[in-house]
């Protein structure tokens, strides 16, 4: 699963991703294994045992229904189920599963392996195009990331980054052979790979690629088109996967309610919106004490010095998160991500950038804010954007990685502690 279809992939291009790949989850292994035992219980988690439990909450439960006993399918259900996940996932597991391995530990693995796939992936696809400085803060930004906990535990985002990846550079590379395969692994992972389709067949339009690059990016629909054909036959509805979506967003369009409630959680706080009036007076005065520290900041940024107002904005970053949380997380990821790639778009190849902005528009567009930083994450032009504005301001990217790191170690010790993440 780590080779890619390049052989030119060697040993210059695996040191540094193996290292920022093996750091990084040592990192949330010693947070999730050995941190968050040692912590209080909170009121709605657990005391998390030491072994491979603590890689399995959430999603990962219905990964193992499918793996164990099928795929399960009830129109119109208002519950989650497991149809609404993709097949490729538990398919990896069940064939580690089949030489002897537990389901914990074969999802684990498979999840792990194809992240450090990604990472050499990335790596090497970043060093050909921006350099080996670019190269380098993108697999850290990827590495790094809070959300890419979720590259651990046993979710698919592991396995979707690495086959988006790899379909991504082998377009770059006019490789498209290998970008049909990569593409249908990648659309057969998890739904937002139609968006990895909708951009290549722009990009194949807008730059006139020709006949067969628009057969393999077709051909990179294979694994929806498999897993459609699949639910038609089994459950009578081609599109039985995406009506149980509906579980988590009714209806499609841009959630207002959504997005406004997420904006007044950072603003006024959670319980305030909750009551409908300022019953904590606190969060709106700590928000807005945050607000005028950045602007005074701002404001005596030439004489306080760069480094200090660098470091300044950073330390108000993590104060901010401390307050807000995770509508915070959310809102960040897709409006700092859409400013990023429109900032860097002509940095960007065009295939980065335009499968960037499909993949954000359709989380948009997709009638929830659920998970949306959890998403965002899988869309691997994000961390491109920001690995290469962090290769030309190097102090950022160390108070980047900072507030990173922080961030990750307590999503750790949170999803271990059976607490909702993403």
């Amino acid at each position: 699963m780590l080779a890619s279809q390049d052989p030119k992939i060697g040993h210059k291009h695996l040191l540094f991703p193996i290292v920022i790949w093996l750091s990084s989850r040592l990192f949330i292994a010693i947070a999730m294994l050995l941190i968050a035992p040692l912590l209080p219980t909170p009121s709605s988690g657990e005391i998390p045992k030491f072994g491979w439990d603590v890689f399995f909450a959430w999603d990962s439960k219905f990964y193992e229904k499918i793996v164990t006993i099928g795929y399960d399918y009830a129109p119109d259900s208002k519950d989650l189920v497991s149809v609404a996940f993709f097949p490729l996932f538990p398919l990896f597991i069940r064939i580690l599963m089949f030489l002897g391995l537990p389901f914990k530990l074969a999802g684990t693995l498979v999840n792990n392996g194809a992240f450090l796939g990604a990472l050499i992936v990335l790596y090497a696809w970043i060093n050909e195009r921006h350099g080996i400085s670019a190269a380098r803060w993108t697999t850290a930004v990827l590495a790094w990331c809070p959300l890419s906990l979720f590259a651990t535990v046993i979710y698919t985002e592991g396995l979707y980054l690495f086959f988006s990846t790899d379909a991504l550079r082998a377009f770059d590379r006019q490789e498209y052979a290998w970008m049909a395969i990569w593409g249908a692994m990648a659309t057969a992972s998890r739904p937002t790979g139609i968006a990895l389709v909708l951009s290549l067949l722009l990009v194949v339009f807008w730059e006139r690629k020709g006949t067969k690059a628009y057969i393999a990016s077709l051909a990179a629909g294979g694994g929806l088109f498999l897993f459609s054909l699949y639910c038609q036959i089994q459950f009578g509805d081609a599109l039985a996967f995406l009506d149980a979506q509906k579980a988590w967003r009714p209806q499609l369009g841009f959630d207002w309610l959504g997005w406004l409630k997420m904006l007044m959680q950072i603003i006024i706080g959670s319980t305030n919106w909750k009551y409908g009036y300022i019953k904590d007076p606190w969060h709106p005065v700590l928000f807005a004490i945050i607000v005028v520290s950045g602007y005074c900041l701002w404001h005596w940024r030439k004489q306080l010095g760069a480094a200090k107002v660098d470091y300044g904005f950073a330390c108000l970053a993590l104060l901010l998160w401390l307050l807000a949380g995770d509508p915070l997380t959310n809102v960040v990821i897709i409006v700092g991500g859409i400013y990023l790639l429109w900032l860097l778009r002509t940095e960007l190849t065009l295939i980065t950038f335009v499968y960037g902005v499909c993949a954000l528009g359709i989380l948009v567009a997709s009638g929830g804010t659920i998970s949306l930083n959890r998403l965002a994450y899988g869309i691997v032009s994000l961390s491109v954007a920001l690995g290469l504005l962090l290769a030309r301001h190097h102090r950022w990217g160390y108070a980047v990685m900072g507030l990173f790191s922080i961030l990750l170690a307590s999503f750790a010790i949170r999803f271990a502690q059976n607490q909702w993440v993403a």
